[in-house]
């Protein structure tokens, strides 16, 4: 008696994984339909996910060349480096931020980190993999700026984490959360000067296994560079720990 249900065999694999496509498709058309893409920055209707709306577009400053060190923007000069990163090369031998830290990006990243928009960390994501350094695949890794455990509870989640995440989906590299640790908690940074802000931050910092970052390049990802203090700390812990590299990519930064 022929079987009533039967099991798709070898044959039948390509099959099946049409009508899977097909029922993707499907179902994200319908998404797309009940809830169509809207601007991250004014919730404008637009015409493609993670896109902006030209308002939003217009008032963005996105960040393309400068110090090939730090990444601050270089107006009327031919020369490769800021005179700061000349005077005293960085910790950090690469920083790269996607946009410059106003309106548009100010929006974002505070939706985010207080707002619980988590889906936003994919569209920060894909404006900052532009950035992507020249790295080895298995020698680069991607580790975010970590929360206090204070903060995390709290939170419920590292803004940070999510970034890293998504750049490693779409670049094929690995990410480590757990690898840096913040030992202790640190008071708000907000409104301190550039040598306090250092000074609240130091030995902040810890790497809970050097053998994971040994030789490696590690790729600090963070939402927000102000004044850079929290990612230096960062930089001093996992080069004293053998890392051979650290570079730094972020969503946005403070032009002054």
């Amino acid at each position: 008696m022929a079987a009533l249900v039967r099991c798709p065999g070898p044959r039948d694999k390509g099959g099946v994984e049409q009508v899977m496509q097909l029922a993707r498709r499907g179902v994200a058309a319908a998404v797309d339909f009940a809830l169509p893409p809207t601007c991250p920055g004014c919730s404008m209707l637009v015409e493609t996910p993670h896109a902006f709306c030209p308002d939003c577009w217009a008032g963005a400053r996105f960040l393309h060349g400068g110090c090939e060190a730090c990444g601050i923007p270089l107006e009327a000069t031919e020369a490769t480096h800021c005179a700061a990163c000349l005077a005293k090369p960085p910790r950090i031998a690469r920083t790269r931020a996607a946009i410059a830290y106003d309106g548009v990006a100010r929006q974002l990243a505070l939706k985010l980190k207080y707002g619980r928009k988590v889906g936003l960390a994919r569209t920060m994501a894909r404006s900052m993999a532009t950035h992507r350094g020249d790295w080895p695949a298995d020698g680069a890794l991607l580790v975010p700026v970590p929360l206090h455990w204070t903060r995390l509870w709290g939170r419920g989640f590292n803004q940070a984490q999510l970034l890293a995440k998504e750049l490693g989906r779409g670049w094929g590299l690995p990410v480590d959360p757990f690898v840096l640790r913040r030992s202790r908690r640190t008071r708000a940074l907000k409104g301190m000067d550039p040598a306090a802000r250092r000074a609240a931050v130091a030995g902040a910092f810890a790497v809970t296994d050097p053998a994971r970052i040994a030789e490696r390049t590690v790729v600090l990802v963070d939402d927000v560079l102000t004044s850079g203090a929290t990612a230096d700390a960062c930089a001093r812990a996992v080069l004293k720990a053998g890392a051979a590299r650290v570079e730094l990519i972020c969503w946005a930064r403070v032009i002054r």
